[in-house]
């Protein structure tokens, strides 16, 4: 069996048409989720890039992984899961966006020092063909380096669908004789925000959109909230567009297809913007997995993208799935990312579909909430007297897991 990962940067679970959002149109998504297992309770295990990329490529939570801080490279020596594929005699590939190598962090995160840096050879993770870049945020030409380009090479066009395009060209070219393992790893929906390619832009309007009830209304934050929201929602169209192209390539009948994101962003909730933060906006991701054959399903079981790795081993040793899921997901900041709108603290947690606790780094209650009854999350429960057996109980639980 073939299998696909499409990892997308900052498009959070509420932002897609199948789960119900009446703004942003993903009409490729939609169809994949008419045939996949919608998993609509996942959530990243770290709502920040490197932490998370990290982990979904190890299967190990940061910063056990060797990643802690922002700038930390991933290191050389960790297994991920294109490692363990590598074993059962697949080709491995990646494409993309990487932010796990060594990069100057006094150069701007914006702009071609970090889109140009190069990732070697041992510190491309496993994979036995590389072609993407370190980070740069160059949603439109990326500049590419990797197996095939020594030294970074500018390819014009908007990232999705470049990206995309040369993925779907080595599917083709690797061939039927061995299975493969392919990750497209990809920025937008992340900003900039006004860099969407023009015709998915002029589709929205910011005086038009919906707020849900947790944005501030009639200030700053809504008004920022309602213009980042139209830029965010043209990428996740632009980026929808190029997905259906990918897709339309892959034999559905042989390659199972995993789509979700690394973390969320805010747009405004709570006051909030950017990620880092405990709150669904920013933890809750959107995870789609079409096996061969598969029909549309729903599934509201907790899980962690920190469990791809042994979801696609599974599928490799297997042909499918078991185990989908568990009670509730750990989700942590390891550390404090110095960056404007970002979470101010070391936090972790346990959540569950209809509970979340979130402890400081001390160990002392920061957030619960009863998010059956609160899904906005606008009712801390921390100090409330008639959940206080309940907030213990979670506490010794989040004990228990070691995290």
């Amino acid at each position: 069996m073939n299998i696909l990962w499409i990892i997308t940067t900052q498009w959070r679970a509420q932002a897609c048409g199948y789960a119900g959002n009446q703004d942003v149109t993903t009409p490729a998504l939609d169809v994949l989720a008419r045939r996949s297992i919608d998993v609509t309770q996942a959530v990243t295990p770290h709502p920040f890039g490197p932490f998370a990329r990290a982990a979904l490529l190890t299967g190990v939570m940061s910063p056990e992984n060797g990643v802690r801080d922002y700038f930390d490279p991933l290191p050389s020596h960790a297994r991920t899961v294109a490692g363990a594929l590598n074993e059962r005699d697949y080709r491995t590939a990646f494409f993309g966006k990487w932010h796990l190598s060594t990069r100057d962090p006094g150069a701007p995160l914006v702009g071609e020092a970090h889109a140009r840096t190069i990732v070697p050879p041992e510190s491309r993770g496993g994979f036995g063909f590389w072609e993407g870049f370190e980070s740069g945020f160059q949603l439109n030409d990326p500049w590419l380096h990797g197996t095939r380009l020594p030294t970074p090479v500018r390819v014009p066009g908007y990232q999705s669908d470049v990206l995309a395009r040369r993925a779907a060209e080595w599917v083709t070219e690797t061939g039927a004789t061995r299975p493969w393992f392919c990750v497209v790893s990809l920025e937008p929906p992340h900003p900039p925000y006004d860099q969407a390619p023009r015709a998915q832009a002029a589709r929205y309007s910011p005086d038009q959109l919906h707020l849900p009830p947790n944005v501030p209304r009639g200030g700053a934050t809504e008004a920022r909230a309602r213009k980042e929201l139209a830029g965010y929602y043209a990428h996740i169209s632009a980026t929808d567009r190029a997905i259906g192209e990918l897709l339309s390539r892959i034999d559905e009948s042989t390659t199972a297809v995993f789509f979700t994101s690394v973390h969320g962003d805010m747009h405004g909730a709570h006051g909030l913007f950017r990620k880092g933060w405990p709150y669904e906006e920013s933890v809750r991701v959107p995870l789609l997995i079409r096996l061969p054959g598969g029909s549309g399903e729903r599934s509201d079981r907790a899980v962690s993208l920190v469990e791809l790795p042994r979801l696609t081993v599974t599928l490799a040793d297997k042909g499918t799935l078991s185990d989908l899921g568990s009670a509730w997901s750990s989700i942590s900041m390891p550390s404090v990312v110095k960056l404007p709108d970002q979470c101010d603290r070391i936090w972790r947690g346990l959540r569950s579909p209809r509970r979340k606790l979130i402890v400081n780094r001390d160990g002392s209650p920061w957030l619960f909430f009863d998010m059956e009854k609160d899904p906005g999350e606008r009712q801390n429960l921390v100090g409330n007297p008639a959940y206080e057996a309940e907030i213990q109980k979670w506490r010794e639980r989040l004990a228990a897991t070691g995290d």
